[in-house]
């Protein structure tokens, strides 16, 4: 049997989804992930996918994206000769453009969640229940499927992972990561250098980690206290730099899911725009802070709409400090 996942968005996305792909993987021949150019590199790391099918969905990525009969065709005959496919979807995005798309291509069987009527679209139209964790939501969806959950519903990647002692000067750190994909998300980068500065006086190595295009911030956050590596780490050497540390300080953002992925506790600066419920750090220790009844609650805003960004500017660099000694702590476990 080859079955087709669909998860089309970013990296924190498709990482959540993982538990999802293993539990298609235990049944399926082949298991081809189709994913964005966002979740890429992350499509590369879910264990039990054996190829990645990479295409940008007008109806998925943020940036405006061109709709061209020729690229369209492209995909409808990659899509070509799939068994079953599975799209997993977040709970604002719809299934039923992609699923038209994969009926064009003769696929015969589709699942996904719909809250549109999908007519001839779907042949499987799962309901979830609406308080489950995002990655437990679109387990429900592949279960329904006939596909059993596998035993351990955690986060996961592929294994082996680089070497970085090179970069980090060996495990006994923790990491902090200031940078979002979306301003409404961020925690001040004030903020953040100044926990840095706490976390390095209470005698902590601190590790700041960020993508190439946040070099200035992840600079400017780590000072003469953190060692920077903004822009220095490939994904799989990110992932193993989070595995290492004995906690990680992020937002609402990909690299926190990365690092539940690979099992680290978890300090979350978390936005109330989504809600936390469905969207925080899965399957590892955690410390959620931020206001989550905050004017912005469940908004999806990218830019923040309350003067002053008050559900994260509130919480003050010695209230991080204090949660990462408790999800650090010799009970939570190096790793």
């Amino acid at each position: 049997m080859r079955v087709l996942v669909a998860r089309q968005d970013d990296m924190g996305d498709v990482l959540l989804a993982g538990p999802a792909v293993r539990a298609v993987a235990e049944r399926a021949g082949e298991v081809v992930l189709l994913c964005g150019p966002r979740g890429r590199a992350a499509a590369d790391m879910l264990p039990g996918v054996d190829r990645v099918v990479e295409w940008r969905a007008p109806w998925v990525d943020p940036d405006h994206v061109p709709v061209e009969q020729a690229d369209v065709d492209r995909l409808v005959r990659e899509l070509r000769g799939f068994d079953r496919a599975l799209i997993l979807t977040s709970p604002h995005q719809s299934p039923l453009p992609l699923a038209l798309l994969l009926r064009l291509a003769g696929t015969p069987w589709i699942g996904g969640i719909s809250e549109d009527d999908p007519g001839s679209l779907l042949d499987l139209r799962h309901r979830p229940d609406p308080g489950l964790p995002e990655p437990l939501r679109m387990l429900a969806l592949v279960e329904d499927a006939g596909f059993a959950a596998p035993a351990d519903t955690r986060l996961a990647v592929r294994g082996p992972l680089p070497d970085i002692d090179h970069l980090t000067g060996g495990p006994g750190y923790m990491v902090v990561h200031p940078g979002t994909s979306v301003p409404a998300r961020a925690w001040p980068p004030g903020h953040c250098a100044e926990a840095v500065r706490l976390l390095a006086a209470a005698g902590r190595r601190v590790v700041v980690t960020g993508h190439a295009d946040e070099k200035e911030l992840t600079a400017r956050v780590a000072g003469e206290d953190g060692l920077d590596l903004g822009g220095r780490t490939s994904l799989p050497e990110l992932a193993s730099v989070l595995r290492s540390a004995c906690a990680v300080v992020a937002a609402n953002t990909g690299p926190a899911h990365l690092a539940a992925a690979v099992g680290t506790p978890v300090v979350s600066l978390f936005a109330p725009t989504v809600p936390a419920a469905r969207w925080a750090p899965f399957g590892v220790p955690l410390a959620l802070l931020g206001d989550q009844q905050a004017p912005c609650k469940d908004s999806r805003a990218r830019e923040c709409p309350v003067d002053g960004h008050p559900c994260l500017s509130s919480v003050g660099p010695d209230e991080v400090a204090a949660a990462v000694e408790i999800v650090a702590s010799d009970e939570a476990g190096p790793r």
